[in-house]
């Protein structure tokens, strides 16, 4: 028995060690390459010139990266309160309603559609002269915005067009949250004259929570790496007024070829990603045993 143990953990080791050099290769040498290059000055070409701390100096100096954080904090907030608010809503909505996954599946198409995709549409719609403008003249209202070329109003046109494309998924996960609670709880509650808004904020919201802290912790990070819509609908513009901080780092580092200062923003995103993802489920656990 003691001679076959070794022999076992060596067959072990040998199954897991293609993972393991599979991830280490695709994930954490690019990754530890960006964090080199995040203290260099590098423009593609030749060898990098170590610049020690420069590039995260001209990152904070930066206007253009400003805002690019002031747009991505406006993302965290609007990708919380619509797609995952309106997603909630819909799911309670239709809930034990007859028909009800007929009236969410219109909502769930847009999320088949890639975010170039959903901001090519969007664009179409909201650009000057678009769609939505051709349908505001046509009912006598010809002083309209210009809803792709005015910031912050880009970023929050755009973040309605994310919003389109998430709520029926969100809808779906909260629907499924619905159907795990059991009916007991629910029946003696009724049975108490708990109904709307008292039936839902003491029982059904309480139940949601490991569910909530799932959806809200996956849209904080789908927010604070946005860049397939705004690219699609923007690329940024006009100028650099509705980047993102993901859109920033790529137009520093392939448009621009800074990829010191590229890399710098890029390990900028990934510290404040993880902080965030940390912060927030610590604070739910905590929460949790409380209760």
């Amino acid at each position: 028995m003691s001679d076959k143990k070794p022999q076992y953990h060596w067959a072990a080791r040998g199954f897991v060690a293609p993972g393991v050099i599979l991830v280490a290769v695709l994930l954490y040498l690019p990754l530890l390459w960006t964090v080199f290059l995040s203290f260099t000055d590098y423009n593609g070409l030749g060898d990098p010139t170590w610049a020690g701390l420069s590039n995260y100096q001209a990152m904070f100096e930066d206007p253009d990266f400003l805002n690019s954080l002031f747009n991505t904090l406006l993302w965290v907030v609007g990708t919380l309160v619509i797609p995952v608010g309106l997603g909630l809503a819909l799911a309670l909505l239709t809930f034990n309603l007859k028909g009800g996954v007929w009236l969410r599946l219109p909502f769930l198409i847009p999320y088949a559609i890639s975010g170039i995709g959903v901001g090519l549409i969007w664009s179409f719609v909201l650009q000057s002269d678009g769609a939505l403008d051709q349908a505001l003249h046509f009912f006598g209202i010809m002083d309209t915005p210009r809803w792709l070329l005015d910031a912050p109003l880009n970023t929050v046109v755009m973040i309605i067009a994310a919003a389109w494309q998430g709520v029926g998924v969100n809808a779906l996960l909260f629907t499924i949250g619905l159907q795990s609670i059991p009916k007991e709880p629910l029946e003696a509650a009724r049975l108490d004259g708990a109904t709307g808004s008292r039936l839902f904020g003491s029982i059904l919201w309480p139940m949601l929570r490991p569910l909530t802290t799932v959806v809200i912790g996956l849209s904080i990070v789908a927010s604070l790496k946005t860049f397939d819509i705004v690219l699609g609908m923007t690329k940024g513009g006009p100028g650099r007024v509705s980047e993102t901080l993901a859109l920033t780092m790529y137009n520093d580092t392939f448009v621009n070829s800074q990829y010191g200062l590229g890399s710098a923003i890029a390990v900028f995103l990934t510290v404040v990603t993880l902080v965030a993802s940390v912060l927030y489920l610590r604070q739910q656990l905590s929460k949790k045993n409380e209760i």
